[in-house]
């Protein structure tokens, strides 16, 4: 039996930054060593980027890529699993999920620090554009906005699209998320950077340091780097991951780079921001029944 623990006040997050090559067990064992890296550095809750297993094969409609699914809890997580319970560390991983035979998700597992499956994340968000044909592999998430209780804090996970809904940040904040962890994948189609790049990813940030303030949460943003091959000259990954406090502001910020955010967090400015800034307290919940609605004509 598992004896219940008090998370601590104060917790280290590491945000582990990487490209990905073709080859998905090259692409796992770096992570896996990525993790030991930021656990060494006193990280206690690590998240890896979005699908960290390979490249980011959404840029075609492939049905050969579905080959790269797998089940969700499965080897994966097991391998995670043993890793997190060795290092004593929360390990927060995207995985491409075979639920079944053309039944596939966008999902996040969340690993304890003993070890245990605790549970996932389907992406409730899917886009479709240019180069980002994600309609094409995964079925929309089922699962509802979910938190975790973990040893090191209560913990949320949304997947890159979801970062532009304040709905499913509000939700997940309502169901107790004290830090908002984004496993992204998101960057610059190359003929559009030199006109749109610094403003693409200044609204990225800013969209989820938002987030930040109007749920009184951390977030942690974890992104990908690296130019990834594909139509219109493929992705370049932006990189720039960070730590947003539950006042907005950024605690650390990766480069373009390869590179391991490790960031203190004081888990105690959750409240502090939500009985100053009480957002929560004074929400119209009688007045937003048309949130619900597609659009309100009329």
């Amino acid at each position: 039996m598992v004896t219940p623990t008090t998370p601590p006040a104060e917790v280290t997050l590491g945000l582990v930054q990487m490209r990905m090559s073709a080859d998905p067990a090259d692409n796992f064992a770096r992570a896996l060593e990525r993790v030991r890296e930021a656990a060494a550095r006193g990280a206690r809750v690590i998240c890896l980027p979005e699908l960290f297993r390979s490249r980011y094969f959404c840029q075609t409609e492939d049905h050969a890529q579905f080959g790269l699914a797998e089940p969700v809890p499965g080897p994966g997580t097991e391998r995670l699993g043993a890793l997190a319970r060795e290092l004593e560390v929360v390990i927060i991983a995207s995985l491409f999920e075979k639920r079944a035979e053309g039944l596939y998700h966008n999902t996040t597992a969340i690993l304890d620090s003993d070890g245990r499956y605790l549970g996932k994340y389907r992406k409730m968000h899917i886009p479709d554009d240019p180069n980002f044909y994600e309609k094409f592999y995964f079925t929309p998430g089922d699962l509802g906005f979910r938190t975790w209780d973990t040893r090191h804090g209560r913990a949320g996970v949304l997947i890159c699209w979801d970062q532009w809904y304040p709905e499913a940040a509000r939700l997940t904040a309502l169901a107790g998320a004290q830090i908002l962890f984004y496993p992204t994948a998101i960057g610059w189609l190359v003929p559009e950077k030199a006109e749109y790049g610094a403003a693409q990813q200044a609204s990225w940030e800013t969209m989820q340091r938002s987030h930040a303030i109007a749920n009184g949460v951390y977030v942690a943003a974890v992104n990908r780097v690296g130019l990834e091959p594909g139509p219109n000259q493929g992705i370049e990954f932006w990189g720039g991951s960070f730590v947003a406090a539950p006042n907005g502001e950024v605690l650390a910020r990766a480069g373009t780079d390869e590179e391991t955010l490790v960031v203190p967090i004081d888990l105690r400015k959750v409240e502090f921001a939500r009985t100053h800034w009480p957002f929560l307290r004074d929400r119209r919940i009688d007045a937003y029944g048309g949130v619900t609605e597609r659009y309100l004509d009329g």
